[in-house]
């Protein structure tokens, strides 16, 4: 996969941020179906600086947890607004004062919009890194960030996390991965383990 990306769609800096801050616990797919009216209605951050808790809720209420997310959204718009003259910053120790954006949510921006190399670690990549082997022992998404940082080439890093995402959204599934498609087999330490317990692919299910 040479040119592996996020599969939310956007157009600008501030429509990823509204989206990446919706998929918290959510799937791409109902973010995507959610943020066209969305974004007619707030097109860019001083709209949405000046919305109501009411109708952001009504925009984004068959998303997970929209009273959060909307409080969320609006108190985003109006620290940027005030905060930070209107333009959402590129620093992750900035980004994650805003509402609703933790570490994750602020890697992911400044490696998608400005190509650092942050690691973004989402409930995919802290698992199929572990699954894989590629982090030991890690018990949080910043000890799985820091051990893949270590190791990934800082050219690799931004490609790292999507190829790490899709892999466990559509391969490493949680429930049942597809052990048997999977081109990481000599390599993969939960497939080793496997052939070791010598069980057979169509009946696991850990």
């Amino acid at each position: 996969m040479p040119f592996p990306e996020t599969e939310l769609l956007f157009e600008d800096t501030y429509q990823l941020l509204v989206a990446v801050i919706l998929s918290a616990q959510c799937t791409d797919k109902r973010v995507n179906i959610t943020t066209p009216a969305f974004f007619l209605k707030y097109p860019d951050l001083s709209t949405l600086a000046e919305g109501t808790y009411n109708d952001v809720f009504e925009l984004i209420k068959s998303i997970s947890f929209p009273g959060n997310k909307s409080r969320h959204l609006l108190g985003m718009a109006q620290m940027v607004r005030d905060k930070f003259g209107g333009t959402i910053p590129m620093v992750v120790e900035e980004l994650i004062q805003l509402p609703g954006v933790g570490r994750k949510t602020a890697n992911v921006i400044t490696s998608v919009v400005d190509n650092q190399p942050n690691m973004a670690v989402d409930t995919h990549v802290f698992r199929v890194s572990a699954r894989i082997g590629l982090t030991i022992n890690s018990k949080n998404p910043l000890e799985t960030e820091l051990q893949l940082i270590k190791y990934v080439p800082t050219e690799l890093v931004t490609k790292f996390h999507h190829w790490l995402i899709l892999h466990g959204r559509y391969i490493c599934i949680a429930r049942k991965p597809k052990c048997p498609e999977c081109g990481l087999q000599p390599n993969c330490r939960y497939f080793h383990k496997l052939i070791k317990e010598n069980i057979n692919f169509g009946n696991h299910s850990h």
